[in-house]
């Protein structure tokens, strides 16, 4: 019965991805949560810095995104954030923004 359900499986997998990676954010509510975690390294756990780091947790989804894309295109300096920045889609930037602003 198993073998029967994996290609349904791959089929939804397959027909999400498809459609774009808007669709798979709905598969995952976890997806942005998880994209900015990879951010707690040096911003902290949910962006709340406890130290010479700027915290991310509040702060203005916009604004994020503006100083996201200027480390992108090198219009903003930094040691690490143009190299990171560089390896998220702009959808992906999109919703780590949106989900920091939505923290306390």
């Amino acid at each position: 019965m198993k073998l029967r359900s994996a290609p349904v499986a791959l089929t939804t997998l397959a027909a999400a991805l498809a459609l774009g990676s808007s669709s798979v954010q709905a598969a995952d509510p976890n997806l942005a949560r998880n994209l900015a975690a990879t951010c707690a390294n040096c911003h902290g756990t949910n962006g709340k810095s406890q130290g010479g780091i700027e915290p991310l947790a509040g702060v203005e989804k916009e604004r994020l995104l503006t100083k996201l894309r200027d480390f992108r295109s090198g219009a903003k300096p930094a040691t690490i954030m143009h190299q990171i920045s560089k390896g998220y889609s702009e959808e992906q930037l999109d919703m780590i923004a949106g989900w920091f602003a939505a923290q306390k």
